[in-house]
């Protein structure tokens, strides 16, 4: 596994959450994905994706501030602090957030089996 892969594959997450690419999202995240939002929710792949499917999440802006990688035989923990604008509903978003993701290599490709993520405190 390489640094520059997961990087990569980072990217391709954050260009799909920008443009709501539900077809990218679901090729991304694993069927047993769990992730625990900012509230301390613990969503599934479903929940997840489908609040880009109907429309309620929507990111104008996604900035990566800093990013760490841990590299381990067949996966990956990344840590990423970034910027997000956005609307969640009817309601405006403009946060920092910091976002933890195990990555998983599954044959020659990368998918998410676990996520976290943090608001950072302004």
């Amino acid at each position: 596994m390489k640094r520059e892969f997961i990087i990569e594959y980072e990217e391709r997450l954050r260009q799909a959450m920008l443009n709501g690419d539900v077809k990218a999202l679901e090729e991304l995240i694993d069927d047993n994905l769990i992730f625990v939002n900012h509230f301390g929710q613990i969503l599934t792949k479903e929940a997840d994706i489908e609040a880009y499917r109907s429309g309620i999440l929507s990111f104008t802006t996604i900035n990566f501030l800093d990013q760490k990688i841990i590299l381990l035989e067949n996966s990956a923990v990344t840590v990423t602090r970034a910027t997000l604008k956005g609307t969640f509903g009817t309601e405006p978003i403009e946060d920092e957030m910091c976002y933890s993701r195990v990555w998983k290599q599954n044959g020659e490709r990368l998918i998410i089996v676990s996520g976290h993520c943090s608001s950072v405190p302004k």
